[in-house]
């Protein structure tokens, strides 16, 4: 271990993902310098945000004396979410008593790729149990904190990365949204948050979650690291079940082309009949008008969607598939799971999943299905639609409470986010940008979404906005 200037601090907080690999390839700073300042930063800023859970210390002292130094991310300090993905000699509990002492004994292809990009490991990020939540306030980690704002929820069940990155402890790490997971906690936390096009990453070694409503990817500070963490990742394996197009150049590089004049679409009105709140119909409707005066073409239009039956149906289709992977892990942990195991929302899950009869839940996929077609449908005309990423500003920490033992009573409460679950149904590339800030430093996000496989665009127009909507100067009170 070596002590860290408070230059190297300084730059390293300032710096994105990009511009800290940068600073490797120019022999300005080494990879286990850049370990021991995120290793510095966490311990300085986490006690008060409990954003990492798992401080894998040794471990990326040890990577940082290997890594090729002209990778895209060479020496990045990087958190890895504490759901599902496996990385060798790491925890992977899915914070959840039940697997509290699983360590991966593999890496999963995203975590080849990871590592091949250059990214360091030097911690897990905290999430709620199993991912179901739209906050981070796991039993087994405890609570997760918004560094913006005390009380509020940072998001879910991305959280722990979000606020981590926001707090620049790291400029980037993983995130996954099975129903607004990577969006929701981006925009509650200020940082960029990408769900991808269905199948743009493979989940090997797993076939399939959620019949591709699950998505993994990441939360960053600015859009050229998504892009370029995109490129990293991206690609299917031979027999992946979804297989979107792939553009003729690398993201970053179509990220950075200024776009054609665009059809936009643009809406605050929530598709379930819910009120929308002042802070997010100002920032969509700030959003519109600044690319308006970019030259595209910008209408409203809402979606016909009947958003409160679609939500029942997507959530009831996921249960079978929760209670099937419980039902696996048998083998791993040694026992059924039991109630004791699980917290009370993660039990009702599994109990309505063993419940439901086949012909049921075929009937369920194939409404999802239909669901998707009528969506990208209505969408189709436009290059862009865009929409709050949250209906409402963050809720008080407890609000979305796992312990609750009725699931449409809990599953209802998610209405906030009635904008961010049908494109996890649609498969449609969704991005949450920081467009706007309330006068207290609350920060509001802003989503984007563009036509199945055409991440490109989604990114483009990212980068304009970006450009004339900047955040990259906002930190929050807890920061570095």
């Amino acid at each position: 271990m070596s002590a860290v200037s408070e230059s190297l601090l300084q730059t390293y907080a300032e710096s994105d993902a990009l511009g800290l690999a940068d600073l490797v390839r120019r022999g300005e700073a080494s990879p286990a310098e850049l370990v021991e300042a995120a290793i510095t930063m966490i311990d300085r800023l986490d006690p008060q945000l409990n954003a990492v859970i798992h401080r894998l210390y040794d471990m990326a002292r040890a990577s940082a004396a290997t890594v090729d130094r002209n990778a895209p991310f060479a020496g990045v300090p990087f958190l890895l979410k504490e759901l599902a993905t496996s990385w060798t000699g790491a925890p992977n509990t899915n914070s959840s008593y039940y697997l509290k002492d699983v360590v991966s004994d593999f890496d999963a292809e995203a975590v080849r790729r990871m590592k091949a990009a250059g990214l360091i490991l030097v911690g897990k990020s905290n999430a709620p149990e199993n991912g179901w939540s739209i906050s981070t306030e796991p039993k087994l980690y405890g609570v997760t904190k918004n560094p913006w704002k005390d009380g509020i929820t940072p998001g879910g069940s991305s959280g722990g990365t979000a606020a981590a990155v926001a707090a620049r402890m790291v400029p980037i790490g993983e995130a996954s949204d099975g129903a607004g997971s990577i969006r929701v906690p981006a925009s509650c936390c200020g940082v960029v948050g990408l769900k991808p096009s269905r199948g743009r990453v493979t989940l090997a070694p797993f076939g399939d979650f959620w019949y591709g409503g699950a998505y993994f990817l990441c939360c960053s500070r600015s859009v050229r690291d998504t892009a370029a963490y995109l490129d990293a990742l991206a690609g299917a394996l031979p027999g992946d079940p979804y297989t979107p197009p792939v553009p003729e150049a690398s993201w970053l590089s179509l990220a950075a082309r200024a776009p054609k004049k665009l059809r936009i679409g643009y809406t605050v009105t929530p598709p379930n009949g819910t009120p929308i709140g002042a802070e997010p119909k100002a920032a969509v409707l700030a959003a519109a008008k600044t690319l308006e005066a970019l030259g595209h073409s910008v209408e409203e239009h809402d979606m016909p969607l009947a958003a409160n039956e679609a939500w029942k149906t997507y959530t009831d289709m996921t249960c079978v598939q929760t209670a099937a992977t419980f039902g696996a892990l048998e083998a791993l942990v040694g026992r059924p799971v039991t109630r004791d195991d699980v917290e009370p929302i993660t039990w009702a899950i599994i109990e309505r999943g063993r419940a439901t009869s086949g012909i049921v839940h075929a009937n369920q996929v194939e409404q999802c299905r239909q669901l998707s077609r009528a969506i990208a449908g209505d969408l189709a005309p436009y290059d862009i639609f865009v929409t709050p990423t949250l209906t409402q500003l963050p809720r008080p920490l407890g609000f979305y409470d796992m312990s609750e033992t009725d699931l449409d009573r809990y599953n209802a409460k998610w209405t906030d986010s009635v904008f961010a679950f049908p494109f996890n149904i649609s498969g449609q590339p969704a991005i949450s940008l920081p467009l706007h800030w309330t006068s207290d430093g609350i920060p509001v996000g802003v989503q984007l979404v563009g036509r199945y496989g055409d991440e490109a665009t989604v990114l483009a127009v990212s980068t304009q906005l970006e450009q004339h909507m900047p955040w990259k100067d906002r930190r929050p009170p807890i920061s570095a």
